[in-house]
């Protein structure tokens, strides 16, 4: 389905056209070809939400502002968090997840280092993942930011083993890969972020964390790049096999396809590793 060039809604099946209908009438009426009276249909932008209630984003930033919370009272400060504190409220640390404790894969990802670190993805979360759930819909839009947090979580180990890892921000730069995918392929107009003003944000947050990453200490980079190229590879795919809210079927096969192929990278994580397949309490434990 196509999208109109100027506004990005999305065209009716089978439209030979390039503007949508409201485009086309606001034209005319701009050329003097529609009385001044004329009745305009409105029709709602496509990242309007239609439905009342809590949205996902907002559930994900009250999940991440609760936890860090928690880690504040348990560390007595909020500039910064020991390794105890994050180990045990989740943190993804190479020996105790590849040991048996893959849930760090999640739970690592709604965690951070420290209030600067946190006020930087919530900020970009709080901007942009309003955009992305609208644009995606609802369930695609969190299967995105999950598996793709678990993809850069993979990634940091890959990359170094003995790095313990928190945050955000692989599933954020996953949202960021998926959406510049859908648009590339022609899933979404880039008009469609960009008249929201949040295009901008997208592509300082990114650039910024990037090279933030490259040239301070103690950034996890592979993570975000691990993030990213997962979205950058969902994104296309669900741009490719099933563009439109309404194909569900199809995006759920595309992600027990995905999660069948972060399986087999931490098996071979594992086996790289020379550690033994185990789900539990890691032996690392005393």
């Amino acid at each position: 389905m196509a999208n109109c060039i100027q506004c990005g809604r999305k065209l009716p099946a089978f439209s030979f056209k390039k503007i949508c209908q409201w485009c086309a009438q606001h034209e005319a009426a701009q050329r003097g070809e529609v009385d001044e009276d004329a009745k305009q249909h409105v029709i709602p932008a496509p990242w309007v939400r239609r439905d009342s209630g809590v949205t996902l984003t907002q559930f994900l930033f009250g999940a991440n502002l609760a936890l860090f919370l928690a880690m504040a009272l348990a560390s007595g400060s909020i500039e910064s968090f020991p390794f105890p504190v994050s180990l045990r409220l989740g943190a993804n640390v190479g020996p105790y997840t590849l040991t048996g404790e893959w849930w760090r894969l999640l739970t690592y990802m709604f965690l951070h280092g420290g209030i600067f670190h946190i006020l930087m993805n919530m900020w970009y979360l709080w901007n942009f993942g309003n955009l992305c759930e609208s644009l995606y819909g609802r369930w695609t839009f969190l299967g995105i930011y999950l598996v793709t947090g678990i993809s850069g979580g993979l990634a940091s180990i890959a990359w170094n083993v003995q790095v313990w890892s928190v945050g955000a921000s692989g599933a954020l730069f996953g949202l960021t890969g998926a959406l510049i995918a859908s648009i590339y392929l022609g899933e979404f107009s880039p008009s469609a972020v960009s008249n929201t003003g949040t295009l901008t944000s997208l592509i300082f947050w990114g650039a910024f964390s990037l090279i933030f990453g490259f040239i301070s200490p103690g950034i996890d980079n592979s993570c975000h790049i691990g993030g990213l190229v997962g979205g950058l590879a969902l994104g296309a795919a669900i741009a490719k096999f099933a563009p439109r809210q309404e194909q569900a079927p199809r995006r759920v096969l595309l992600f027990i396809a995905a999660g069948f192929v972060l399986a087999v990278c931490a098996l071979a994580l594992a086996h790289h590793y020379e550690v033994p397949l185990r789900i539990g309490r890691s032996p690392f434990h005393h």
